[in-house]
């Protein structure tokens, strides 16, 4: 269930953000407690705390009084411009920039783009 590459906290809230931005969690849709999450993956509440905490802090998730914890209005928008944003910076810039310094034109990028999409299309 979790690997030693980051802090459990950090995929737990890393596993809670791609369900919110996959659709799997809707907007105010209520999430398991911190309780309910320590239980039944077998870790410490105060793991589980520190995982919610850090996604109200980014606006992910927000807290009812009482009542527990809930997906914000708008996250799941939030996630994917956030994803997308992510991905031009990591993935399409150095792929750009690695195509003009080997010569590649944008009309053969393009060409590129629209073969593979039509491909796909089909």
């Amino acid at each position: 269930m979790f690997d030693d590459r980051s802090p459990i906290y950090r995929q737990i809230a890393d596993r809670i953000k791609a369900d919110v931005a996959s659709g799997a969690l809707g907007p105010d849709e209520q999430v398991m407690s911190t309780n309910q999450y320590a239980s039944f993956y077998g870790i410490n509440p105060a793991t589980a705390q520190k995982a919610f905490q850090t996604l109200v802090d980014e606006g992910v998730l927000y807290k009812r009084r009482g009542l527990g914890m809930y997906v914000s209005p708008g996250a799941r928008e939030a996630l994917i411009a956030e994803k997308r944003t992510r991905y031009f910076d990591a993935v399409l810039g150095p792929a750009l920039d690695e195509a003009m310094a080997i010569g590649i034109s944008a009309d053969e990028l393009r060409s590129f783009f629209n073969a593979r999409t039509k491909r796909q299309d089909q």
